[in-house]
């Protein structure tokens, strides 16, 4: 355990501007007390973003299939594909559902589903364009790495030109999905067959942004892994971020342990330990302007917590949403209680866009 004087010059260091490294980041995690972390990230996101504002979007999970082929531990959401519960929901649905988004004053679609085997590239193609074209104001944020790492392979097709493909067919933005933990040794603890591991997951956002698309970053914590796993987490994803600037935001969240394989196999984490990540990503990211707060997993009282600990966004009001559901997470919000939770957290709610421009 590091003495406070030691963790405060690391705190001072990172509210002035200063690069954190790995060995100081892993002691804030050690040593850093909630408080002192929270002060520091709030500092932190102050700096990065607008300080008297906190910004939210309407928009839709759809889900367009539970089909998976990689059965991870961690899934509650995933079938088989001869379940009984198995679904791939018909195009007819998918655009009954983008319309009732459209009502609601939603801007963005998050389209993310398991990976299906008998899918193929032509069938994202002709999804993107059928709802680009019958929806030409809505934002696509669709398809995150397993699903395009598994097109790429059994296409034989290099991951870029899926990319590419798939932007030409109406694809605005990817989110970061399927990231969960990057570092592999967790990674492979928590997956039931290999997917793409650290490295390629990087590696396919770094091709998305060199062509121009921006992306978003996540971390699934709290599956029994050391300080140091997130650690790495934060610095693969900093350095793509160095190289190229194009994810829009970084979002971590907690793993929801219900119906899953590894639930009762450790403690999972709670509010505390989900606000010291929270800020100690904010104070690890110098170079992302945004960090959004997990109401979803946490509740709105930690996320509205979650704007005084670095977060400058809570993310969805939820018109839907199914793969957190499915493991215990049920919390729901209008955009009338978002926008209490933000005032009472003393900012002014903004609503806005999926890249982050407001309405």
């Amino acid at each position: 355990m590091a003495d406070s004087i030691f963790v405060n010059g690391i705190l001072d260091r990172a509210v002035s501007g200063e690069r954190l490294d790995r060995e100081d980041l892993l002691t804030l995690f050690e040593s850093a007390p909630l408080l002192e972390l929270g002060q520091a990230a709030a500092a932190v996101r102050e700096r990065m973003s607008d300080p008297t504002e906190a910004t939210y979007i309407i928009d839709r999970n759809i889900n367009y299939t539970n089909v998976c082929i990689y059965r991870c531990r961690f899934c509650a959401f995933y079938r088989t594909q001869n379940d009984s519960e198995a679904y791939l929901l018909p195009l007819d649905e998918i655009v009954a559902k983008v319309a009732e988004t459209v009502a609601a004053g939603g801007t963005g679609i998050l389209l993310q589903g398991g990976v299906h085997p008998s899918l193929r590239l032509d069938f994202y193609e002709d999804l993107l364009r059928n709802l680009k074209s019958t929806f030409p104001e809505i934002h696509l944020h669709a398809f995150s790495v397993p699903e395009i790492w598994f097109v790429a392979k059994v296409e034989k097709l290099a991951v870029k030109e899926v990319i590419s493909r798939l932007v030409a067919a109406g694809l605005d933005s990817i989110p970061g999905g399927g990231a969960e933990i990057l570092e592999d040794e967790t990674r492979k603890r928590i997956w039931s067959r290999a997917k793409a591991p650290t490295a390629d997951w990087l590696r396919v956002h770094r091709e998305a942004h060199e062509i121009g698309l921006r992306t978003t970053a996540t971390m699934m914590f709290g599956v029994g892994e050391p300080f140091s796993a997130r650690v790495e987490h934060f610095l693969g994803v900093r350095q793509v971020q160095d190289d190229t600037g194009g994810f829009t935001a970084f979002i971590p969240w907690t793993f929801q342990d219900q119906a899953t394989d590894l639930e009762g196999e450790f403690e999972p984490s709670g509010g505390y330990d989900y606000l010291r990540t929270l800020a100690i990503s904010r104070l690890a990211f110098d170079n992302i302007t945004h960090v959004q707060g997990s109401w979803v997993t946490q509740g709105p009282k930690i996320g509205q917590l979650s704007l005084l600990f670095g977060a400058d966004d809570l993310g969805s009001i939820m018109l839907e949403e199914n793969v957190v559901a499915a493991a215990g997470a049920e919390y729901r919000m209008s955009q009338a209680d978002m926008e209490s939770v933000i005032r009472g957290a003393g900012y002014i709610p903004r609503q806005r866009r999926t890249l982050y421009d407001p309405l």
